[in-house]
């Protein structure tokens, strides 16, 4: 599942990228093959079974397992 991470809030990322270029056509991050194709990995954390990436927009997305 990926989410969108604002400082101390929780997004369904249909709500911030709907209005991204780079953004599938039905509004969600470009997700393909376990990698965010419209951004860039910035860590992963093993213990929480999660990994985090930046998208060009500068939003934080959280891949979580």
């Amino acid at each position: 599942m990926l989410v969108m991470l604002m400082d101390d809030q929780i997004f369904a990322p249909e709500q911030v990228c709907q209005s991204c270029v780079l953004a599938s056509n039905s509004g969600q991050p470009r997700w393909d093959g376990g990698q965010l194709r419209c951004g860039q990995a910035i860590r992963k954390f093993a213990e929480q079974r999660s990994e985090q990436y930046e998208c060009v927009m500068g939003f934080r997305i959280a891949h979580i397992k």
